[in-house]
C-alpha cells in the first residue's frame, strides 16, 4: 500500500509539472491567444477567460446524480467503476477547457485547490489513524451529547477532518450495541461541519478567507453567538432521538469509566499538519512560492506527513482501528472528478453573482452560498460570493487591504457567507470532505448508511433547514 502511495504522489507531481509549465506559458502569451481578455483590477493586470457554455454543467450534474443513485440502483457497477466514472466526467471538462477555451488558468487553479484539499484530508486521515482512543463508558444519551460537544469544540483546533477521523471510530465502538444511522448523521452535522465554524483552521472556506485578509479572530468574534445556539439545538434534538433508542445489549456490562489514549507520536504529526496550514506565501512573505507549480511547501509537508506517519505508525493501533485507505481513496477519486467538473458551474455562478451584486442582500448571500455549498465544494463557493459581496463596494477580493476594508465597513455579508458555507456543508454527503470519509468508514464497519437522497429527505432537510431558516430570520433577514 505504501508503494501505491509513492506511485500516486509521483504521478500527481509529474502531471502538476507538465500542466503548470503549459499553463504558465499560455498565461504569458496573452497577445496570441484570442480567447483571453485582459482587464485591470485595482491597478493590477488580470487575465480572464471567456465563460464556458451553459451545457458544460452537464458533466457535473451527471456526476452528482451518479453519486446519489449509484449505490442504490447499480451498486455492483458503481463499486467497481466509480473511479473511472469520476475521472472520465472530469476529463470532459478538462478537454473542453483546453481545446475549446484554451484556458489553462482555470484548470491550474482547480488542480491547486484539489491538491490542497486532498493533502489536508489525506494527512489528517493517516495521522489520526495511528491514534487509538477508547472510551470505556456506557453510551447513554448524555454521554453521547458530551462526546459530540467535545468533537464540535476541538474541530476548531484540529479541523473538521482531524476531529472526524480522530473521534468517529471510538464513537462507533462506544455505541456498537445500539448504533443507528442517526448517530452518524448527527456526528456529521456537529463534528464534520458546523462545529468547525469558529476558526479559520476549522473549515477550508474560513481558511481561504484568512489567506485573503480576514483577521484570524474575526470568525469567533462574529459567529460564536450563532454557533452556540445552533449547537445547543442540534444536541437537544439528538438527545431526544437517542433517548428513544431503547436498544442496549450491554445493560449488564460493567464500565470502568476510563478513557484510553495511545499514539502520542501521531499527535505530533497532527501538530505538524496544523502548523503547515500557515506555511503559505499569503501568510508569511518569507515562505517561498513554487509557482508555476499548483502546490507549495505546505502541500509537500502534508504529503510527507501522510507517508511518514503511516510508515512509522504502531501496527497494533492501526489494526485496532481497522485502518485502511479505502475511505480516503474514495474521496480522492470522486473529488478529482468533482473539482474538475464543477469549474463551469462555479464560473457561471461567479459571473452572475458579480453582475447582480448590487441587487443581493445579506439574506440572498446566505441562501445562495448555503444552497450551493451543499453540492459544490464550499471553499470556492465561499470565495465566489465573497468576491460578489465586495463588488458591491468596488473592492477586490485579491487585495488584502481591500478585504480588511470590506470587513470593517459592513461585515454582515461576510458573516452570512461564512456561516452558510460551513453550516450548509452538512446538507449532503458531498458538502464537505469529511462527510464522505465518515460515511465510508461507517459502511466498512457494517453500518447501513442512508442513501444520498435519504440522507437529505429524512435527516438534513427536516432537521437542518428549519434551524437555518430561524438563523436567517434572526440574523440575516
Amino acid at each position: 500500500m505504501l508503494k501505491k502511495i509513492h506511485i500516486i504522489l509521483l504521478f500527481v507531481f509529474v502531471v502538476s509539472i507538465v500542466t503548470s509549465v503549459n499553463g504558465y506559458a499560455a498565461e504569458h502569451d496573452v497577445v496570441s491567444n484570442s480567447s483571453v481578455v485582459t482587464n485591470v483590477v485595482s491597478g493590477e493586470e488580470v487575465a480572464t477567460h471567456e465563460l464556458p457554455a451553459t451545457f458544460m454543467v452537464l458533466p457535473f450534474v451527471i456526476l452528482l446524480l451518479m453519486i446519489a443513485t449509484g449505490p442504490i440502483l447499480y451498486p455492483h457497477f458503481w463499486e467497481h467503476h466509480y473511479p473511472k466514472v469520476a475521472i472520465a466526467l472530469g476529463a470532459v471538462t478538462v478537454v473542453y477547457y483546453l481545446a475549446a477555451l484554451n484556458d489553462y488558468h482555470s484548470l491550474l487553479h482547480s488542480l491547486a485547490e484539489y491538491l490542497s484539499f486532498i493533502a489536508l484530508l489525506g494527512s489528517l486521515f493517516v495521522a489520526s489513524g495511528g491514534i487509538l482512543v477508547r472510551v470505556n463508558k456506557k453510551a447513554t444519551p448524555l454521554v453521547n451529547v458530551l462526546f459530540l460537544l467535545f468533537g464540535a469544540i476541538i474541530a476548531n483546533v484540529i479541523g473538521t477532518t482531524g476531529a472526524s477521523m480522530l473521534l468517529i471510530r471510538p464513537y462507533l465502538k462506544m455505541n456498537q450495541n445500539r448504533i443507528k444511522p442517526y448517530h452518524v448523521i448527527f456526528f456529521i452535522f456537529l463534528v464534520s461541519n458546523i462545529g468547525g465554524a469558529l476558526t479559520p483552521i476549522g473549515d477550508p472556506p474560513l481558511f481561504l478567507g484568512f489567506l485573503r485578509g480576514v483577521p484570524f479572530f474575526w470568525v469567533i468574534i462574529n459567529v460564536w453567538y450563532i454557533w452556540v445556539p445552533t449547537i445547543i439545538v442540534l444536541l437537544g434534538i439528538f438527545y431526544i432521538f437517542d433517548s428513544m433508542n431503547k436498544e442496549n445489549n450491554n445493560a449488564d456490562e460493567e464500565f470502568s469509566g476510563t478513557i484510553e489514549f495511545r499514539g502520542w507520536k501521531n499527535v505530533g504529526y497532527l501538530g505538524v499538519v496544523i502548523i503547515s496550514v500557515f506555511i503559505d506565501p499569503a501568510v508569511f512573505s518569507w515562505v517561498p512560492s513554487l509557482e508555476p507549480l499548483p502546490f507549495g511547501i505546505r502541500e509537500i509537508i502534508m504529503f510527507g506527513v501522510m507517508v511518514v506517519s503511516y510508515k512509522r505508525a504502531d501496527q497494533n493501533i492501526l489494526k485496532a482501528n481497522e485502518f485502511d485507505f479505502e475511505p480516503i481513496k474514495e474521496v480522492a477519486y470522486l473529488f478529482i472528478g468533482i473539482f474538475m467538473a464543477m469549474i463551469p458551474a462555479l464560473q457561471l455562478i461567479a459571473h452572475e453573482a458579480n453582475v447582480l451584486s448590487d441587487k443581493l442582500n445579506a439574506g440572498v448571500f446566505y441562501w445562495a452560498t448555503g444552497s450551493l455549498s451543499g453540492f459544490l465544494d464550499n471553499a470556492p463557493t465561499y470565495l465566489n460570493f465573497l468576491s460578489a459581496a465586495m463588488g458591491k463596494y468596488a473592492l477586490d477580493v485579491n487585495v488584502k487591504s481591500e478585504v480588511l476594508e470590506f470587513v470593517t465597513r459592513d461585515d454582515i455579508y461576510l458573516r452570512a457567507i461564512s456561516v452558510a458555507a460551513v453550516f450548509f456543508g452538512s446538507m449532503t454527503y458531498i458538502g464537505n470532505g469529511p462527510n464522505f470519509m465518515v460515511k465510508s468508514i461507517c459502511e466498512r464497519a457494517g453500518i447501513k448508511m442512508p442513501s444520498f437522497f435519504t440522507y437529505m429527505v429524512k435527516y438534513s432537510i427536516p432537521i437542518l433547514i428549519p434551524i437555518f431558516v430561524v438563523i436567517w430570520l434572526i440574523f440575516f433577514n
